[in-house]
Parts: structure tokens; C-alpha cells; sequence
């Protein structure tokens, strides 16, 4: 992954309304389970989450949105940064409030952020990423998931966004990226 570098600084960061921009992804894939001894099979879905560098709990990949990239662009390039995975964003979870004590600057003095979610079909798995000396990866099943899931507006984007639109048959409604 030579040359593969996570982005840092906020000198690009995009704001609007006093809430910091924020995109990122639920990274998903689908797994065979054996049923009745092995006489039968199913697919379940399973989400990929990382450790917080900043205390207990689980995330999803997320960061801020730069002026020089669409929220989409950065939802995928903090998935290949924080996860170490890169796949096809399938559909836009949407857009979730919440307040950062972490992330509070000039521009958003109360920690404001303003975070858009996508489902993010994963289909390669990253021996080495950016973050890899201080992320790591677990692949859990959505109710493991909530539980683990650190922050209430992560688990509302899974518990809502993405559980909604698995109920409903996971149709993809985004384009494939550039270079699929």
C-alpha cells in the first residue's frame, strides 16, 4: 500500500451552517451460514466496525468531507483509510446530527457535525492500510453490531438506515464508481 496515505488537518474541511461536514460508511458483505447439520445454507449480512483510538465501543469508518471531494469520495477514501476496505457504495443511509466534544473549532465552536451515511458493498479486504497501527477490524452481525456500537447516531444509521433498507431487499440506488 505504498503510497496510500490517511489525510490529516482541517485546512480543507467543509462546513455549512455552523456543522462541520462529516461522511462515511457501513461497510457490509454477505456470509453462508450452514443450517441443519449442513443440509442447508443462507446468507447473513455482516458489517464491518473498528475500534475508537479514543475510548471503548465500535464505529463505522467516518470523517470529515473536503472541498476537493464529493461526500460520496470521502465516505469511500475513509473506508479505505480507518477500514482497510474498498467496495461499491450501494445507497445513501442518510444524514445523521450529532455533537462532537473532539471536534470543536472556529468554524463550529459547539462541535457541531452533520454526518451522510452509505451502505458501502465491500469487495476487497486491504492487507495494509493507512490506519492499520491503530484500527482494528471486526465483522459482526447487525445486533452484535448495536450493541458494540459506540455512539447513539451510528447505531440510529444502522438500527434505521441500513436495517430499513435490508428489510426491504438492499436494492442498490447509486451508481457504480469510477473505474468498476
Amino acid at each position: 500500500m505504498s503510497g496510500l496515505v490517511a489525510r490529516t488537518g482541517r485546512h480543507q474541511q467543509r462546513y455549512e451552517n455552523g456543522h462541520r461536514l462529516i461522511a462515511g460508511c457501513i461497510p457490509f458483505k454477505y456470509r453462508d451460514v450452514e443450517r441443519d447439520g449442513g443440509d442447508t445454507s443462507e446468507k447473513i449480512v455482516e458489517v464491518l466496525m473498528i475500534n475508537s483510538t479514543s475510548g471503548p465501543g465500535l464505529l463505522f469508518p467516518k470523517g470529515g468531507w473536503e472541498n476537493d471531494e464529493t461526500a460520496e469520495e470521502a465516505a469511500v477514501r475513509e473506508a479505505i483509510e480507518e477500514a482497510g476496505v474498498r467496495g461499491d457504495l450501494v445507497h445513501f443511509l442518510g444524514c445523521y446530527l450529532f455533537k462532537s466534544k473532539t471536534l470543536q473549532d472556529e468554524f463550529s465552536p459547539e462541535g457541531l457535525c452533520r454526518a451522510a451515511m452509505y451502505a458501502l458493498h465491500v469487495k476487497e479486504e486491504l492487507e495494509s492500510w493507512p490506519e492499520m497501527g491503530h484500527r482494528e477490524r471486526s465483522w459482526l452481525t447487525i445486533p452484535e453490531a448495536v450493541k458494540c456500537c459506540r455512539h447513539a447516531w451510528m447505531r440510529e444509521a444502522l438500527e434505521q438506515g441500513f436495517s430499513e433498507w435490508y428489510n426491504n431487499g438492499m436494492i442498490s440506488t447509486l451508481p457504480k464508481q469510477e473505474g468498476d
